[in-house]
């Protein structure tokens, strides 16, 4: 038996990662799904195709809402799951198959494909190549997916100038860089895959509108550890959007509040000091992520959540690993250097550590984060052995952090 799975009545560890598909804009218009799990489930799965399998029973255990906030599923697809119409378990208008390479575009295949686009459901060829044998499936592809690390220049200017005028949506995968972008662009494709913009350029260092500088104070007043609350009530009376938000988040029904709450002062009575930190940190982040690709406020919120699910189960001094996962993608958000963004925060060492150098206690957990949110399950594993962690009690925890920021961004 080897360390992916056990006997007994253990549950499945289920673990699902999305990796961001942007359009040249880069706005976000889905989500790549990786699956592992550790487990073996009421599934019969065999090694070559547990993934596909893992695919369509955790996307339809969290819901595909969840694990893509509401926008398309990319899902790899072997020639089993093709055949055995496991994608009809999930809405057709959410979901992207991607053919992998190894599947022989036979007559049973097309005729599982031609099926598929009958229900409305769209197809991608994965890491298309020249002179690829599913050359027979173009005519049903809607996206061509082609990685660009792994595949020569010129065949891909070859691919481009080929397909690019065809109604297909060319995908570059795996473009981790600013440069690569660009290029890729102007190779022509219309859709990246990858975590580019998650890293700032270091020389854009503009200054912030001020209504940023005052959602930036907000989040250094409630960080402080003796909060001054006049300072955080006039901080919160200079953004209408963010008086708004607050009056409208405390007269919900999920506090039901007799006779409603009119005033700040009585809004901030209310919340009370621990409440209060929470909600101005997810308030001022929202608020900071402005026109910023959606992806980098919900994997900042998912970690977090992430974090503080961790807090009780990992040594971390006195950091606060809410805030920190939320700080974490602050640069990209705000296009800024970190270190203007914690200027003024009163944060720990550990965490000033992490976030300017990725150094020091925190990084094993970091690590950790790096590997669920890319589908390293290798690395995950190495990880959780590190830290003395459970991989399902990490599945569990990642899970619900996704659960909960996408519950966090659905009505905003």
């Amino acid at each position: 038996m080897d360390k992916y799975s056990c006997g007994g009545n253990a549950r499945p560890v289920r673990c699902a990662a999305r990796q961001p598909i942007l359009a040249a804009d880069e706005t976000v218009i889905g989500y790549r799904l990786l699956f592992r799990t550790g487990l073996v489930s009421h599934f019969a799965w065999n090694a070559s195709d547990g993934a596909s399998r893992a695919a369509i029973e955790i996307s339809s255990l969290l819901g595909l809402n969840v694990l893509c906030d509401n926008r398309l599923a990319f899902i790899h697809c072997t020639r089993e799951t093709l055949l055995e119409n496991y994608l009809l378990f999930l809405p057709a208008e959410k979901v992207v198959a991607e053919i992998e390479p190894g599947v022989s575009p036979d007559g049973p295949i097309e005729a599982a494909c031609r099926s598929l686009k009958r229900e409305g459901y769209k197809i991608a060829l994965a890491d298309f190549m020249v002179d690829d044998p599913r050359k027979p499936l173009l005519d049903l592809a809607d996206y061509l997916t082609i990685d660009v690390k792994q595949t020569p220049w010129e065949q891909i200017l070859r691919l481009t100038r080929t397909y690019g005028n065809q109604s297909l949506g060319l995908l570059a995968e795996n473009v981790e860089t600013r440069e690569e972008f660009q290029s890729a662009l102007k190779a022509g494709f219309h859709y990246f895959q990858g975590f580019f913009f998650r890293k700032p350029e270091t020389m854009r260092t503009h200054g912030m509108a001020s209504n940023r500088i005052t959602y930036l104070r907000l989040l250094q007043a409630v960080s402080r550890p003796e909060m001054q609350w006049d300072e955080i009530e006039d901080l919160i009376k200079k953004e209408p959007a963010l008086y708004y938000r607050l009056i409208r988040y405390l007269n919900s029904a999920t506090f039901g509040i007799r006779g409603g709450v009119r005033s700040l002062s009585q809004a901030l009575t209310l919340l009370g000091e621990n409440e209060l930190r929470r909600w101005c940190r997810l308030a001022g982040a929202f608020e900071l992520s402005g026109d910023r690709p959606s992806d980098l406020i919900l994997s900042a919120l998912v970690r977090a959540r992430f974090g503080e699910l961790m807090e009780a189960q990992i040594e971390h001094g006195d950091a606060d690993l809410f805030l920190l996962g939320l700080l974490s993608l602050m640069d990209s958000i705000l296009e800024i250097p970190m270190s203007l963004v914690i200027d003024g925060l009163a944060l720990d060492s550990a965490s000033t550590a992490m976030l300017l150098d990725n150094t020091g206690p925190l990084l094993p957990l970091y690590r950790l984060v790096w590997a669920l949110e890319r589908g390293a399950w290798g690395a995950v594993v190495r990880a959780c052995d590190q830290l003395r962690l459970s991989e399902e009690s990490i599945a569990e925890a990642f899970s619900a952090a996704m659960s909960w920021a996408q519950s966090m961004t659905s009505g905003t």
